[in-house]
């Protein structure tokens, strides 16, 4: 299967009202190229991590009122599911696309990670490039920028990892929509594999717990 890029009326999507006319419109619009994307980079992301990774793409089947304002494919070395699980991502929301390492609220690991990040941030801080971004909640767009993030900043953020119930944290990529439009086949891989092989290193700290 090929992934046939991200084009304007994917993002539309997201302008659709009412839950079940929105949900329709993914089904058709997105979904496959989720699917499309799963089936691509499950194979490498399972050749970068050193063990089978699985694909997951978002069903959002407990809504029942709201219509999902993102969506997205997860990539997690677990058949199951993968909210449990330090994972992969690549979604949109409809001002953007996102490609996130994600630990988030319902991980098995989250206290240990938040503690094993703090042990590492000097490594995080010379792996992560200044140009990639964090986020505390996977439901909002709201980002970080690791370029404005002083040490006492990430600290922070990994405290909240560890102390915090409903805690989570995300790093990755935010690509704004009319870039996405406009990019190509080549440049869409690339641009993936590149933010997962950055990302390993958080991936392989999850590992160690």
């Amino acid at each position: 299967m090929e992934f046939e890029r991200f084009t304007k009326e994917d993002f539309n999507v997201f302008t659709v009202d009412g839950l079940d006319e929105r949900m329709g419109e993914l089904k058709k619009q997105v979904r496959p190229k989720l699917e499309s994307l799963g089936e691509i980079y499950a194979p490498f992301l399972s050749s970068l991590c050193q063990e089978e990774m699985f694909a997951h793409v978002a069903k959002h089947a407990r809504r029942s009122v709201n219509p999902p304002k993102d969506t997205w494919v997860a990539f997690a070395a677990n058949k199951r599911g993968y909210k449990r699980h330090p994972h992969f991502q690549i979604g949109l929301f409809e001002s953007h696309v996102f490609i996130w390492f994600a630990v988030i609220y319902e991980a098995d690991i989250k206290t240990e990670y938040g503690k094993v990040l703090k042990t590492h941030i000097e490594e995080i801080e010379n792996r992560i490039p200044a140009y990639f971004v964090w986020s505390k909640d996977h439901t909002k767009p709201d980002i970080i920028s690791m370029e404005d993030l002083s040490r006492e900043d990430l600290t922070a953020l990994f405290d909240r990892l560890e102390n915090v119930k409903k805690a989570e944290i995300l790093c990755g990529l935010r690509i704004p929509q009319n870039e996405a439009i406009e990019m190509s086949k080549d440049e869409w891989d690339q641009t993936l594999k590149d933010a997962f092989t950055t990302l390993l290193p958080l991936y392989k700290l999850g590992a160690t717990i």
